[in-house]
């Protein structure tokens, strides 16, 4: 059989070969420094686990409504009245509404495949997370970069050129991953208005909306000057012309169970209810009871335990290279210095031989100058991995 002829074009038009080849070396080490992955390395909340084994033990394991449990969805809009001011999501007259995904994976692909049309476009920040580009190329739309760097800071100065007739969706994440960055107060406002002039939809990816650092929720902000949001969320009020996409993954230690949801204009919500009940059916049962109390959960002394690795990265690294202080998040992205003369995938063929692993810039980006590190690893691996880094620079 011809296989080569049975695989899509969508299929082959996703390369996801630069953190596999990173993951393939890396297992050719026997100990290696793994500051490669994006997932926290403290123990899921007591109450969390106990919530999902007590619905696995009362037969809560069927189907749920597509669009998640009432209680979850019920407490969803109760926290983000509390957090955002959006009133009504659960109200039937109100024209908003939240959906329960099977992770915020699933619900940026529903939310694409509910707005965009082959065609379309799609504006997203570069460096960006490595599913976004491909949330165009399975949608048949085209995903236009907007270029950030060297503060990786998505503004309306930076976008408004880029949009055309066919631009349909501008995709903000804040805290951002490669980077860390979270987005001003005044940007945002600014991205805000400039979407509602266009008649664009803002879709805001707030998948790290908890794990944002106390000095990134101060008046004047890290590193722009500018005043910053307060609370996690950057777009009070505005549950009208934003599609909020949050999770419980990152900020709690469950990415294993795909958790995540959508808020916003009920218009492309329902859609959004429509495609999961035809592809996903609806996220995992005991995950959502396991989800809701998630809600009563406290991460704040484990957001302040990675305040300080950010800390740790800053000073190790601070000295030899650029690196933007990271707001949100767990991750750096540092620049591989000009003076060595080579690209991130060189550098980082050099810390595969120091036994760090580290991800090259090109997987996040059109650039390959900068690399990702996750400090998402107990300090003392840190360390050395930051030692390692470190040497190589000088």
């Amino acid at each position: 059989m011809d296989t080569a002829r049975l695989v899509s074009s969508r299929a082959k038009g996703i390369d996801a070969s630069g953190i596999r080849r990173v993951f393939e070396l890396g297992a050719k080490l026997k100990d290696p420094i793994n500051l490669s992955i994006g997932q926290p390395d403290f123990p899921v909340p007591a109450g969390i686990k106990r919530a999902a084994i007590e619905a696995i033990e009362q037969d809560r394991n069927g189907y749920t409504l597509t669009q998640g449990i009432p209680e979850l969805r019920a407490r969803i809009a109760s926290h983000l009245e509390g957090d955002l001011g959006w009133t009504g999501l659960e109200s039937p007259d109100s024209g908003l509404g939240v959906c329960v995904t099977s992770g915020t994976s699933g619900a940026l692909l529903l939310a694409m495949l509910a707005v965009l049309d082959p065609g379309d476009e799609l504006i997203i920040p570069d460096p960006y997370f490595v599913m976004y580009p491909h949330l165009a190329t399975m949608t048949g739309a085209k995903a236009v970069r907007c270029d950030t760097y060297p503060d990786f800071r998505m503004t309306a100065e930076r976008v408004e050129p880029l949009i055309t007739e066919k631009t349909k969706v501008l995709l903000v994440n804040s805290p951002s991953n490669p980077a860390g960055i979270v987005l001003s107060r005044e940007a945002c406002r600014d991205l805000l208005e400039m979407c509602r002039a266009k008649n664009v939809l803002l879709i805001s990816d707030e998948i790290y909306d908890e794990f944002t650092y106390r000095d990134a929720r101060t008046d004047t902000g890290i590193g722009s000057g500018l005043s910053v949001c307060p609370s996690p969320g950057r777009f009070e009020g505005a549950a009208s012309d934003v599609l909020l996409v949050r999770g419980f993954g990152k900020t709690y230690g469950i990415t294993g169970w795909r958790m995540g949801y959508v808020a916003g204009p009920k218009a492309v919500v329902d859609q959004i209810a429509k495609l999961q009940q035809y592809t996903f059916v609806c996220a995992p049962s005991m995950a959502q009871w396991g989800s809701l109390a998630a809600f009563d959960a406290d991460i704040t002394g484990h957001v302040d335990d990675y305040q300080k690795r950010r800390d740790l990265v800053l000073a190790k690294l601070g000295p030899h290279t650029e690196v933007q202080t990271p707001g949100g998040a767990f991750y750096a992205f540092p620049q591989v210095p000009e003076r060595l003369g080579l690209s991130a995938s060189a550098f980082i063929e050099r810390a595969l031989e120091k036994s760090v692993l580290v991800i090259p810039g090109k997987v996040f980006s059109e650039r390959d100058t900068h690399f990702r590190l996750s400090y998402a690893t107990k300090m003392q691996n840190l360390e050395r991995g930051l030692d390692a880094l470190a040497a190589l620079m000088r």
